[in-house]
């Protein structure tokens, strides 16, 4: 899917290719098992998103309004539905993904990091399902990490949103385990690794965070990080979570609104939208301040 990164569905240039043109070095990475990284069948099942599930989610939610936000939705190219073809063309470049999440995870740091001992020094963009691989490598190799801008990272933190699992994200913002101080507990007899409060926001939403006091992320102390949503996607509803979470854990991180920079109606899928330079543009502001 990486090539969603480099030119839209509907021809237009992507952020990858607007940052080459501007001298930055970028790698593309494609999850183990995933696109140009070859499945084998001893990694387990996978998994595919129906057509169905992107124009509710990703492409058509405004058509939809399964979360208050998604009537905000204005820059999908097109009608954002089956048969259109923007729609159509962007649905061909998805592929299957592991349904094992931690197995993924795993890989996924074991990739990663392989990568930062090669070109040493980065600032890493993830996306997502992305944004778990950019915490456990900068967990992995903090030397290396120089910020993290994190797209709608995956969350909130100890569930997931789109495919329900009561397991999911023991370790608050992943599924496998990062340097915490104090230790995680052991995972014995169906226990947790990490303590959870709920916590109940403004507008009546539940949600979790650590029980105080809080385990911090050692690793990641150090390390930048810009986390950013759009307006109009589910991420509207609780990234701020993610955003308290990784404080409450001593990371410095900045939570960007596109909506309080005047950038509107932006779903999850930002970087195929038609505003999508303005989006890049704004985040290598804050790039070029810390680079």
């Amino acid at each position: 899917m990486n090539q969603n990164f480099l030119n839209t569905p509907d021809g237009r240039k992507g952020w990858a290719s607007w940052l080459l043109d501007r001298g930055y070095v970028v790698y593309l990475l494609d999850q183990n098992c995933r696109g140009r990284s070859p499945y084998h069948h001893s990694n387990g099942s996978t998994i595919t998103y129906p057509a169905e599930l992107a124009e509710r989610r990703w492409t058509a939610c405004s058509d939809f309004l399964l979360w208050p936000e998604a009537a905000l939705h204005t820059q999908w190219p097109g009608s954002g539905r089956m048969g259109d073809p923007i729609f159509d063309a962007y649905y061909a470049s998805t592929v299957p993904s592991l349904t094992d999440y931690a197995a993924e995870q795993d890989l996924m740091q074991a990739t990663g990091a392989s990568l930062l001992d090669r070109i040493g020094l980065a600032i890493l963009i993830t996306h997502s399902q992305g944004g778990t691989h950019g915490w456990l490598w900068a967990d992995a190799r903090p030397k290396l990490v120089k910020a993290i801008v994190a797209i709608e990272p995956s969350g909130p933190p100890f569930q997931n949103t789109i495919v329900k699992n009561a397991a999911a994200k023991q370790y608050g913002i992943t599924d496998i385990a990062l340097s915490y101080d104090p230790p995680p507990n052991r995972v014995e007899n169906g226990g947790r690794p990490l303590q959870c409060q709920e916590h109940i926001a403004a507008n009546g939403v539940k949600y979790l965070l650590q029980q105080e006091p809080a385990r911090r992320l050692v690793n990641l102390l150090d390390i930048p990080v810009l986390l950013e949503t759009g307006e109009a996607s589910y991420h509207a509803g609780y990234d701020l979570f993610t955003v308290q979470y990784l404080r409450q854990a001593g990371v410095k991180v900045e939570h960007l609104k596109l909506a309080d920079k005047d950038i509107h109606g932006n779903g999850h899928l930002q970087f195929l939208e038609l505003n999508n330079l303005d989006i890049i543009r704004l985040l290598e502001r804050w790039i070029a301040s810390i680079a």
